[in-house]
């Protein structure tokens, strides 16, 4: 059954139709991906959903009775009291309930989202007095559940508590990502809006990928051959004296239905064009840090870490909200002294940074003013570009370039801020959540950008799928002032620590098992080969594993076949854990007879 009916729902702000008579139905227990592009009409139909947007035209049905609640992209101004009253408030609109039941919810909800019960909202950041909205929606258990970017500003752990919070939830989900692995875990089903038009695929979020580019495909065959006809038509119309003495009326008025057809025809947004402006190369050695310790309100961030960057790492640095990562990124940048150890900078180091709060945008300048100041020229490789047609390329409109800031979107201000980051030559870029609001396609975008960048990327995201496609290496914030570096990304990393958990696990079993084997008896001639054979066995596993840890860390590796990098990254793993069983095993065969 139905929980809420769009029908011939119409839109517009006085520009193209953002929504075009639009037919949607959200059934009990379905999780819908609501995709499109920035500006596309997203919100706008989520706020119709949620009944705060009456739509032009059309009409909302509701199931009688039916309970919806959601998150909205922007933070009200005015927030009071702790986080335990705001979800208090939200309740207090609801089903009466019990106390213990309000407590529990709120409980729950609080614990989920990292949130503290007694905090003041209203000292809250932005980020945070986002995570209370969301608490507010969630713990309300509504039949339905309306969330844009419901992932911004939370860390990893947080978004994987949220993704299985979700997966457990028995009522009916609409929401809005950019973050592919979050869409891949929930939606069960993905509607894509485009120009005005809303397409709905029953699959997963890699399913539709493959259905929607063979619909482009065939959109795109359907429109090549429609104007081959125009094109036919109207040379036949505009023939000689004679030709038009004889033609055929019908033939005419079925043109001027041809001509009406293609004028109401919306093409395709255009597509974000942009490159990296590559500054000199710098030296092999562009960051040492040595034995770095920074505290915060008397807690160590982390405490001895040293490190050395070279020109061509790719580091991702991840860890959960409040634990130092852009701290550390102000450290090694030399914003910031340490409280102990030192940061040296290579030769001709020169950095571009991508700001998360986007403290770079000037909030009393316009678009231009940001990106060139008081001219109208931009310098891109080398050659001079009118500043319209460089923001141009990052879908901006003549009125919005000459507008003021406050006026755009999160994802337009994501944009504006990569369009000015990309105007500078770097030759290291430095980017702090830079994949907040913004839309897939310019999201892949970026991903192609950095991986073609031939200098130096320090990259702060909780995006697992942007870190696994774009890092070699990555550092995790692991608590108690630990910082340790891991191989690879996300999953990489991953994997690591469930092995190492996995190993736990087992040493008490381990250590009650070996008493039980004679430590007085004499080695077998068996065991005492294998003991010999062990240091040479267990060398030539180690030099495996250094040329795979050497071969990954080259930036280019990274433009392999997938199954390449696949089998590289599947063997390391192998040899690490092969590498432990074996110094496991050389100990138990030295303890034989001792």
């Amino acid at each position: 059954m139905a929980e809420l009916v769009c029908r011939k729902v119409s839109v517009s702000f006085g520009g193209p139709m953002l929504l075009d008579g639009i037919d949607l139905a959200i059934e009990e227990g379905q999780r819908v991906g609501l995709l499109g592009r920035n500006g596309c009409g997203k919100s706008t139909l989520l706020r119709i959903l949620g009944g705060t947007l009456a739509p032009d035209e059309g009409e909302l049905v509701e199931r009688r009775g039916v309970r919806v609640a959601g998150l909205e992209q922007e933070v009200p101004r005015a927030m009071k009291g702790t986080v335990t009253t705001q979800l208090e408030s939200a309740l207090a609109g609801g089903p009466a309930l019990e106390e213990w039941e309000v407590e529990s919810r709120i409980h729950q909800v609080i614990g989920q989202l990292g949130l503290q019960a007694d905090a003041a909202v209203a000292a809250m950041s932005a980020g945070s007095k986002r995570r209370v909205l969301l608490a507010r929606a969630l713990v309300m258990n509504p039949d339905v559940l309306l969330l844009d970017e419901p992932t911004n500003h939370l860390d990893v752990e947080a978004i994987r508590g949220l993704e299985e919070f979700l997966q457990r939830r028995s009522g009916s989900l609409v929401f809005v990502t950019h973050d592919r692995t979050f869409l891949q875990s929930l939606a069960t089903r993905i509607v894509d809006l485009d120009r005005g038009v809303l397409r709905s695929y029953d699959c997963d979020y890699e399913t539709y990928l493959e259905r929607r580019d063979a619909r482009l495909e065939v959109e795109l065959n359907a429109n090549a051959q429609f104007d081959k006809l125009l094109a036919r038509e109207e040379a036949w119309v505009r023939q000689g004296l004679k030709a038009r003495r004889t033609r055929n009326m019908g033939r005419v008025r079925a043109l001027e239905g041809l001509r009406k057809q293609r004028d109401g025809r919306r093409e395709e947004a255009g597509r974000v064009r942009a490159q990296v402006q590559e500054a000199e190369r710098s030296g092999k050695v562009v960051i040492r840090a040595k034995e770095l310790r920074h505290g915060y309100q008397g807690q160590n961030l982390f405490d001895g870490f040293s490190c050395e960057i070279q020109r061509g790492d790719r580091i991702g640095i991840l860890g959960p909200n409040g634990c130092g990562k852009t701290t550390l990124l102000q450290i090694l940048l030399k914003e910031i002294e340490p409280d102990a150890g030192s940061v040296l900078h290579g030769t001709k180091f020169a950095v571009a940074r991508f700001d998360q709060l986007h403290s770079v945008l000037d909030e009393t300048k316009t678009v231009q003013e940001n990106v060139c100041d008081e001219g109208d020229l931009v310098t891109v490789g080398g050659k001079a570009r009118h500043v319209m047609g460089y923001l141009g390329d990052f879908l901006f409109t003549p009125e919005q370039v000459r507008g003021p800031i406050t006026r755009l979107s999160g994802g337009e201000r994501s944009r504006l801020q990569l369009a000015r980051l990309l105007a500078r030559p770097c030759n290291v870029l430095v980017l702090d959540e830079p994949t907040n609001d913004l839309d897939l396609e310019t999201l892949e975008l970026l991903e192609e950008l950095l991986l073609e960048f031939q200098g130096t990327l320090l990259l702060v995201s909780h995006d697992r799928a942007f870190l696994d496609n774009v890092v070699t290496s990555t550092l995790v914030f692991e608590g108690d002032g630990e910082l340790n570096e891991y191989v690879g990304g996300y999953r990489d990393w991953l994997r690591v620590v469930a092995s190492r958990e996995s190993q736990e696990a087992t040493k008490p079993a381990l250590a009650k098992a070996r008493p039980a084997t004679p430590r007085t008896r004499k080695p077998s001639y068996k065991e005492k080969t294998e003991l010999e054979g062990m240091p040479s066995r267990i060398e030539s596993m180690e030099t495996e594993k250094r040329e795979i840890e050497a071969k990954m860390a080259d930036p280019s590796f990274y433009r392999s076949e997938a199954k390449t990098i696949a089998r590289s990254t599947a063997r390391l793993q192998e040899l690490v854990e092969l590498l432990e069983q074996a110094y496991a095993r050389w100990e138990e065969l030295e303890a034989i007879g001792t």
